[in-house]
């Protein structure tokens, strides 16, 4: 079988205004599916801000697997905390609400996106390009959901429990913002979320020749410069604790892309 067969014979005749129409569609259908997801999200306001606001309680995971490791090991680390959320706008608890509703409907129907979008690329690839295809997005849809989840778990709570509870001094009261708190937590889970794809890009980088282990593992000194620079601007916060708990998972992902790009070279 010739590699022109393992292609769409109807997608080859179609003209660049039939392929406009089709995408024209996969966009419609994407839309509408957020749309209604969205929605159902918003209809779903106690359900969905119990998921969001959870970091900020005490009794979040993370602090009660932290507070039971410190008392084993005889010391404490997590006391109990409590950190006041203020909405400082008439119209902002409203507008947080949409917006949180539609990341949400978005995160829901983001396989269905990914479907819709392989479904109109498809026909444009070989056989064996579209199961090299399936596996590479299923890869990094499971990395960026993996990274979401490492900021969501850990990155966030312990950004938020150190400096939600920092003082200067006695007298000085924090008051955080819904809004600031939202930014941290929306811009943290998006930044993990791209960073965790380093090594699905190493490992495409690598089949196509581009790099190699030798290369990544030449330029480590340069990356973790580089890792430290991206985070410090990226991070709505400007504080060397974020700078560090971000980086360092970066690093680890850096360290684990030249294996990956090893293993995918032999």
């Amino acid at each position: 079988m010739s590699e022109s067969s393992g292609k769409n014979s109807e997608d080859a005749g179609m003209t660049f205004w039939d392929h406009l129409d089709v995408l024209r569609g996969v966009l419609l259908r994407s839309l509408v599916v957020v749309l209604i997801f969205t929605v159902f999200a918003f209809c779903l306001k106690e359900e969905v801000f119990a998921v969001v606001l959870a970091p900020k309680s005490p009794d979040f995971i993370l602090y009660r697997l932290l507070s039971e490791l410190s008392a084993r090991l005889g010391f404490s680390v997590v006391d109990t905390f409590d950190v006041a959320l203020i909405n400082t706008g008439l119209a902002q608890q409203f507008m947080i609400h949409m917006k949180t509703a539609f990341c949400v409907g978005l995160i829901v129907a983001s396989p269905y996106i990914l479907h819709q979008v392989f479904s109109f690329v498809s026909p444009a690839l070989y056989e064996k390009e579209r199961k090299y295809s399936v596996r590479l997005l299923i890869s990094g849809y499971i990395m960026f959901l993996v990274g979401v989840a490492l900021s969501y778990f850990i990155i966030f709570p312990l950004t938020f429990r150190f400096l939600g509870t920092y003082q200067v001094a006695p007298d000085v009261t924090n008051l955080i913002s819904l809004e600031s708190y939202m930014s941290v937590l929306i811009m943290l889970c998006l930044f993990m979320g791209l960073m965790c794809e380093l090594p699905v890009l190493a490992y495409i980088a690598t089949k196509a020749g581009i790099i190699d282990s030798g290369f990544l593992r030449n330029y480590r000194r340069h990356a973790i410069l580089v890792i430290l620079v991206v985070c410090a601007i990226i991070t709505p916060t400007s504080d060397a604790f974020t700078l560090l708990i971000v980086s360092l998972p970066i690093w680890l992902l850096y360290e684990a892309s030249i294996l990956i790009s090893r293993s995918a070279r032999g």
